[in-house]
């Protein structure tokens, strides 16, 4: 079949040359390879396109019935001293106390068959506005809360160490203070600060050579606030669907900012690991790109052709250095990054930030209605994140 698919296309490329084709190769040789071109006919789509056919909010749709058995690797949590240090700031977090309630967590968790969940801060992390003192402070503080909640509940949390990227030595000393702690699974980094792509610079590969070193899976995750949004105020507009005089609270994700912006700064995080050469670098890193690695593994062909960079290897032969969570929201986008990087490289994601359900409350819809075969199933809702932590 593979064979077919690329005569076909290769016949096609020539006939579409013309009587071009015909001089070039001569008329016999061009009628020769289309003659060993015959694609099988495949049944017509008209009527039964994804837009023709999909109904609202899909993930909404109830899941299959099922106990606690999957793996949630987009989870967010604030941590009682976390909430306190930037309250103490000036900077309080919108996040309720209720959100670090682990009692409260697990049994929210439980009830939407989720078995164990990674957590991380939120989007609405300080590193671009502290000082170094202040982020090492932050930083060990949240550290500490989440290795006590996986050793208070060991079945049911593990998380990511956090650290105040904006100062890489400061990075370094938490990560080396932590890292190998109970339950600390994956350093969690912001794609960028204020749109500086600090993790490419000089100063920061200490981390990434850490990590390295230590075989720590790297969790990516936008930052969110004024200073982060993709393409500035472009998406904070009257066409982006801003609505003029809320307040802060309500709008702390105004217009395409989280939607449209996230996708695209997660595209270009990724993009960027491609074409820096830090993936090559650092071939013992994997990185897991929440969001459904936002728009990247639709426009990786369009960057193989038109990139600037002359990678070492084809854009899609770095896709399966990373874990893509499941937060697509539609059911034929997650079948299609499936097919794109393996079901063995796709995880469950939720992004459940203020407690269990509240972001997404049928976690496991879009993973049940892409019908997957039971055994990729079973890999996109624990097995594959049970490996790559060492579960």
């Amino acid at each position: 079949m593979k064979r077919d698919r690329r005569n076909f296309m290769k016949a096609g490329a020539l006939a579409g040359l013309g009587a071009g084709a015909s001089g070039l190769l001569g008329g016999e040789a061009l009628a020769k390879v289309a003659a060993t071109a015959k694609a099988p006919a495949g049944a017509s789509l008209l009527g039964k396109s994804f837009a023709e056919r999909a109904t609202p909010k899909m993930w909404t749709i109830p899941q299959r019935p099922t106990k606690p058995v999957s793996i949630d690797v987009h989870c967010h949590w604030a941590p009682e001293a976390y909430l306190k240090a930037k309250a103490d700031l000036g900077q309080p977090d919108f996040l309720p106390p209720i959100n670090y309630n682990l009692e409260h967590r697990i049994a929210g968790a439980e009830k939407l068959g989720i078995q164990m969940s990674v957590l991380t801060l939120g989007g609405f992390r300080p590193w671009v506005w502290v000082t170094p003192e202040q982020g090492a402070y932050i930083a060990r503080v949240s550290n500490d809360a989440a290795i006590a909640a996986h050793k208070a509940y060991p079945k049911s949390f593990v998380a990511g160490i956090e650290v105040n990227c904006s100062d890489p030595v400061g990075s370094l000393a938490e990560l080396n203070r932590v890292a190998g702690q109970p339950g600390m699974v994956c350093l969690h980094l912001p794609t960028s600060l204020a749109g500086r792509d600090f993790m490419f610079e000089p100063a920061f590969q200490p981390i990434f050579a850490r990590c390295q070193e230590l075989r720590l899976p790297i969790l990516l995750h936008p930052l969110d606030g004024e200073a982060n949004w993709f393409g500035g105020k472009r998406l904070v507009d009257a066409a982006s669907g801003v609505t003029p005089g809320q307040n802060e609270m309500v709008n702390r994700f105004p217009g395409l900012t989280n939607s449209l912006g996230n996708s695209l700064e997660m595209a270009v995080c990724v993009g960027k690991l491609i074409s820096s050469g830090t993936l090559d670098r650092y071939p013992d890193i994997d990185f897991i790109a929440t969001t459904g690695g936002g728009a990247f593994p639709y426009i990786g062909g369009r960057m193989e052709n038109r990139g600037g960079a002359k990678y070492p290897k084809a854009v899609f032969q770095y896709f399966r250095r990373f874990y893509f969570d499941s937060l697509t929201y539609w059911t034929d986008s997650l079948r299609y990054m499936v097919e794109m990087v393996g079901p063995d490289r796709v995880c469950l994601g939720t992004d459940n930030m203020y407690s269990p359900g509240v972001m997404l409350d049928q976690p496991h819809s879009l993973i049940d209605q892409a019908n997957f075969a039971e055994s990729d199933r079973n890999l996109i809702l624990r097995g594959n994140l049970a490996r790559l932590f060492k579960l």
